[in-house]
C-alpha cells in the first residue's frame, strides 16, 4: 500500500503524498517512499515539499530521513533540501538549537549514510542565523 503512495505522473499527487507521509517517518514501512519522494526524479518540487514537511516534524525520524538523502542527493536536490532546511529553521532559535542536538545524536547512527547526511545537515543548520531569539 505505501509503496504506491507518491507513483503518481502529477507532480503536486506526488508532493501531496510526501506532505502527507511524512507523518509516518517513523515507520520502516513508510521510508523507502519517502526517500523517493525527497530524491524525486522528476520534479524538485516534490523534493522540496517532502523534506519541508519531514522537518516540520522536528523529530528524529523526520532528520533521519532527511539526513539520508541529503547523504546521496546530487547537487540540485541537495540545493532544495538545503532550502528546505532554511525555511524551516531560520524563525526560531530554539528550533534550530533542537534540531542541532537531533543532528549530534543522529551522528552516531548505525547507518552510515545517516551519520554523513546528519553532519551536512549539522552544519547546515549552524550556518544559519535565526530571526527570533529568547528574551
Amino acid at each position: 500500500m505505501l509503496g504506491e503512495l507518491g507513483r503518481s505522473h502529477d507532480y503536486r499527487d506526488r508532493a501531496d503524498a510526501g506532505h502527507g507521509l511524512s507523518g509516518f517517518a517513523e515507520m520502516q514501512e513508510a521510508r523507502g517512499s519517502l526517500l523517493e519522494l525527497v530524491l524525486d526524479r522528476d520534479d524538485t518540487f516534490v523534493t522540496r515539499v517532502t523534506a519541508e514537511a519531514l522537518l516540520r516534524r522536528k523529530d528524529s525520524a523526520g532528520l533521519a530521513t532527511v539526513a539520508f538523502a541529503l547523504a546521496v542527493a546530487d547537487l540540485n536536490h541537495g540545493d532544495w533540501i538545503h532550502t528546505a532546511v532554511v525555511d524551516v529553521f531560520s524563525i526560531f532559535s530554539h528550533d534550530r538549537d533542537d534540531a542541532i542536538r537531533l543532528c549530534e545524536e543522529l551522528l552516531q547512527d548505525a547507518d552510515e549514510r545517516v551519520a554523513r547526511g546528519a553532519r551536512q545537515l549539522y552544519e547546515l543548520l549552524a550556518g544559519i542565523d535565526p530571526v527570533l531569539r529568547p528574551a
